[in-house]
């Protein structure tokens, strides 16, 4: 099965304007992104979709493949829906644009499920929750049922330890990979009630009754959404840029 990888990128971000070009040790963040995800063993394409013709410049400069998208997409996954409908893939594997510090084998980790069973149309991945995470709302939780597959994800603490429980706090890795039928179906669907309500995208798949298959990794990587992340991101870089 071919399995394309698609790294969404705008330079309209609210928080840090022009992120994806953003300099770190010398690269644009954007650009850090790509050479990790490029060294994931089940990629068999990669493309940075974007909007903005910059990016696009920027992106094939470091010889990236890269794909001017719609102004229109109200998501990262819709971008992606674009490069599936315009490419011949099976599989497609949303990368966040913010995480420089990328671990290849997540992208890995999270393909497999799909490669294994052809009734698995989505999966994700997800690490332990630290306690100063419970109640942190930008920190996303899920609850898996006993097959793996996601029950719920929430900016709250779940589940909710009314009693004594040995079940941990999950956290979700925003990591996504779709079968395309389902990817093009999303792209269909107006957003969904719990979805708006909780400003979590994932949630319209549940809503329509599909599946998330959830897959462990114990190794989230760092998303750069605001000043203190980006100075955190360039000194871990900057110390060693060979990671």
């Amino acid at each position: 099965m071919k399995v394309i990888g698609v790294i969404p990128a705008r330079l309209a971000a609210t928080r840090l304007p022009n992120k994806p070009l953003l300099d770190i040790a010398g690269k644009p963040m954007v650009q850090w992104v790509w050479e990790r995800a490029r060294q994931a063993r089940s990629l068999h394409e990669l493309y940075i979709a974007t909007p903005d013709p910059e990016i696009v410049q920027v992106a094939e400069s470091f010889g990236a493949q890269a794909m001017l998208t719609s102004h229109a997409h109200r998501s990262g996954t819709d971008r992606m829906a674009e490069v599936a409908r315009r490419t011949d893939g099976e599989i497609y594997v949303n990368i966040q644009g913010d995480e420089p510090l990328l671990n290849p084998a997540a992208i890995d980790r999270a393909v497999q499920p799909l490669l294994d069973d052809p009734s698995v149309m989505m999966s994700s991945l997800y690490c332990h929750a630290k306690p100063e995470d419970y109640e942190t709302p930008s920190v996303v939780k899920v609850v898996v049922d006993l097959n793996g597959d996601a029950l719920y994800f929430s900016r709250s603490r779940i589940p909710y330890p009314r009693e004594a429980t040995e079940v941990p706090v999950l956290r979700h890795i925003g990591l996504y990979v779709f079968r395309k039928p389902l990817l093009l179906q999303y792209a269909q669907w107006e957003p969904t009630p719990l979805e708006r309500t909780e400003m979590l995208e994932q949630l319209r798949v549940l809503e329509h009754g599909y599946k998330i298959r959830m897959v462990y990794f114990g190794h989230p990587s760092i998303a750069v959404d605001t000043e203190t992340d980006l100075q955190r991101v360039r000194a871990i870089l900057e110390s060693d840029g060979s990671m």
